[in-house]
């Protein structure tokens, strides 16, 4: 088990990296260029990249380490992307200024961490009152890597965002302004505190999170059992995200086959939780009730691996066929006659 200091020290160090990323967002509201969003999200890859290492050295013996992490990292930093094809629908739908994106979309991923974390609490004490429940992540990730594959493949236009419930009762009991009013989040109006659609699309968007993370969460369970790891890794992939939809923003529709990658990874990890389910539980129409020891048990290298390759191979053939694609329509097309600069005009008059 991870001790209350580590804990304590790991917590300290996420806010106040969220501490940082609110002063640079909040200073200087902007809408951020492409290179800028790519040496921040290469940045908070790095810092996941040197936690991780790190943990070579400080991870007590005994426990999940780093090749755990940078499973968990990996995976839920893919499923990621997901999110950003909705995060990009919301915020077309809310009309949010472009200079006020980023403010949006940092509030709304603190907002994610924060009931991410009560999830990944509740997984937990589930997991340890009743291990079994295993079989109950594997089913749903079983049907969810069916779900992503036969929707895979969907451009950016075709994702739709319908409102939780959530949303719904916010818009129904508090009175809110029909514009940004220079990106403040309350004002006070006729005597009256309102609220502004700044507000709105925060709650959308981190409650939005939430249930991306009902596939998510128990994928990194799949991995690792400890609530530790599963924090850390849904922590450093959020803390990133708000740069990495800006550096995504106009690659989505070209990541089309990345869903089927996605697929494969669920699907992975789903086999992977039924086999340490029969591995350690007992069932009463399997093996006359005791436990299947025979189950084999995947390696945390090897899930490390599939990983990388399911998400690096999609991403790439997502590339390389669009690429093609792309240039053969360019071929197709007809070109302009190239005009001779020494040709004589006639002039009618």
């Amino acid at each position: 088990m991870t001790s209350a200091t580590v804990w304590a020290i790991t917590l300290v160090g996420v806010l106040a990296v969220v501490a940082f990323d609110f002063v640079v967002v909040v200073r200087r509201p902007h809408e951020p260029s492409f290179k800028e969003s790519v040496r921040w999200t290469l940045f908070y890859v790095t810092l996941a990249g040197v936690f991780g290492v790190s943990m070579m050295w400080w991870r007590a013996p005994g426990l999940d380490g780093a090749d755990a992490f940078f499973a968990g990292y990996l995976t839920e930093w893919s499923l990621s992307v997901d999110n950003l094809f909705v995060f990009l629908v919301i915020l077309g739908r809310f009309a949010v200024p472009p200079m006020y994106r980023q403010r949006v979309l940092l509030f709304g991923v603190v907002l994610a961490l924060v009931l991410r974390g009560l999830f990944i609490a509740a997984g937990a004490a589930a997991l340890s009152a009743f291990s079994a429940v295993f079989y109950v992540f594997g089913a749903f990730l079983l049907w969810t890597a069916f779900s992503v594959a036969k929707e895979g493949g969907a451009e950016e236009g075709d994702v739709e965002y319908t409102e939780n419930r959530l949303m719904k009762i916010v818009k129904r009991f508090v009175p809110s302004t029909e514009d940004y009013r220079s990106g403040a989040v309350v004002v006070r109006e006729g005597g009256r505190r309102l609220v502004t659609p700044m507000l709105l699309v925060m709650i959308a968007i981190g409650s939005t999170d939430v249930l991306f993370a009902l596939d998510s969460i128990p994928a990194i369970f799949g991995l690792t059992k400890d609530p530790y790891l599963v924090f850390s890794a849904n922590a450093f992939a959020l803390m990133g995200l708000r740069q990495l939809f800006f550096v995504v923003e106009g690659l989505l529709k070209r990541l089309r086959y990345l869903s089927y990658g996605l697929s494969v990874v669920l699907a992975f990890i789903a086999v992977k939780l039924i086999l340490e389910a029969l591995h350690t539980n007992a069932l009463p129409f399997i093996n006359g009730g005791e436990s299947v020891g025979w189950a084999p048990e995947i390696p945390t290298w090897l899930s490390l691996v599939v990983i990388v390759v399911a998400i690096g191979g999609a991403g790439a053939a997502s590339v390389i066929v669009t690429g093609v694609a792309a240039a053969r329509r360019d071929a197709a097309e007809p070109t302009d006659p190239v005009e001779d600069p020494n040709a004589e005009t006639a002039y009618i008059g």
